[in-house]
């Protein structure tokens, strides 16, 4: 089993539930998270010419942390390409700040209300 944990845009948020459903992973949980990477995203803005002039002298030395949604989900072995695969292909634009995906080895789950366990308590 694998544990994924994708911390991705707010904005791709609905498109990433429904293309893990549509791939028959409708099960994950979703919180927001505040985080920022080795991007500048204000100091992008200035190069791209949304930032003018005299916003330059607001805009903080260091980059602000940045909200985003982190979504977390356990599949079994053999499904975890396709999750990867998912998620990357919602949230890929090419652009700094699209996020990032951590894959963990899990060593067992649970149904509480069941007791289940193993890879058939993912289903």
């Amino acid at each position: 089993m694998k544990l994924i944990l994708a911390v991705i845009r707010i904005a791709r948020m609905s498109e990433t539930k429904q293309a893990l459903a549509d791939v028959g992973l409708p099960s994950f949980t979703a919180m927001p998270v505040l985080g920022r990477g080795r991007g500048h995203g204000d100091l992008e803005k200035i190069k791209e010419g949304v930032v003018t002039n005299e916003d330059i002298e607001f805009l903080p030395e260091i980059p602000r942390l940045k909200s985003k949604r982190m979504i977390t989900l356990v599949v079994t072995d053999e499904k975890k390409d396709l999750a990867v695969e998912t998620i990357l292909k919602i949230n890929h634009t090419g652009k700094s700040g699209d996020g990032r995906i951590f894959v963990v080895n899990t060593l067992d789950s649970f149904t509480i209300h069941t007791g289940i366990s193993g890879d058939a308590s993912l289903d």
